[in-house]
């Protein structure tokens, strides 16, 4: 184990947006150990705090499924991979004929643009801090998107994406992250965070065969995928544990924790 690769929400962080303090522990352990940390997410850059704040992680994090990878430590772009605007615009046409009542969002290297509509709840941050529009009039050529979003308010998220990623696949990749929201999360084909966490170990030398990666949702079954040893939530969904090699415990019950606890032991007594 010289790597670890951890999704976020539903992972490690709760609904309550905190990380259990033996989780922490974890992850300061490996870190004492001399392993590698990584966090791959589908949140962009601006909702990283909790990593900083709890962690005190500084390194590199990978974002928005795979399309950013963003460094903490100087608040900066390292690398992105964006959908064109008239790509944009025609996964809203096709998407729409598909399902009329769908509103969308796209998500930029400096902000982030939402239709009328797209959040139900008035007192939402997101709506103090961005002014719903029309995309169309937001968006402009030298908008760099990162993620497309579409949300419906009627079925299940599976049910959308098993609906729109076929008519999409030549524009955009296709994904999910939520449990109970139909809401799809849209990237320039062929990104995932699979794609871009290879890159990085590649760049550390490190194989996937060293690779202890965590997830629990759609979006995260390529990375579980690739990594040597794929570890996906017992709380997660189907899918996801089905594209994993193994399972950690429940997310009530530390299982992020659990393992990186039982692998640290096992690496430790390899080595005494």
């Amino acid at each position: 184990m010289r790597l670890v690769a951890s999704d976020i929400d539903g992972t490690i962080l709760g609904h309550d947006g905190k990380i259990s303090d033996r989780t922490v522990r974890a992850f300061h352990a490996c870190r004492d150990a001399g392993v590698e940390l990584v966090f791959v997410t589908g949140r962009p850059p601006r909702w990283l705090h909790p990593l900083q704040d709890q962690l005190g992680h500084t390194g590199r994090v990978i974002c928005s499924n795979g399309a950013v990878v963003w460094d903490l430590e100087a608040d900066r772009l390292v690398s992105a991979r964006t959908l064109a605007l008239d790509a944009v615009l025609e996964l809203r046409r096709i998407i729409k004929q598909l399902r009329p009542a769908a509103l969308f969002a796209a998500e930029t290297l400096t902000g982030f643009h939402l239709e009328p509509g797209f959040i139900e709840n008035e007192s939402s941050e997101l709506l103090s801090e961005f002014t719903p529009a029309p995309l169309a009039d937001t968006l402009g050529a030298d908008d760099s998107v990162v993620k497309f979003l579409a949300i419906v308010r009627e079925g299940t998220p599976d049910d959308f994406l098993a609906e729109v990623r076929p008519a999409v696949a030549h524009l955009a990749a296709a994904t999910h992250s939520s449990p109970g929201v139909p809401m799809l999360e849209l990237s320039l084909p062929g990104v995932n965070k699979a794609v871009t966490l290879a890159e990085y170990a590649r760049a550390l030398g490190i194989d996937a065969s060293e690779v202890v990666a965590f997830g629990d949702m759609p979006n995260d079954i390529e990375m579980l995928r690739w990594a040597g040893h794929g570890y996906a939530m017992a709380s997660g969904h189907p899918e996801a544990i089905e594209a994993a090699g193994q399972r950690a415990p429940h997310f009530d019950d530390d299982g992020v924790a659990q393992v990186l606890e039982a692998r640290l032991a096992s690496l430790g007594a390899r080595q005494a």
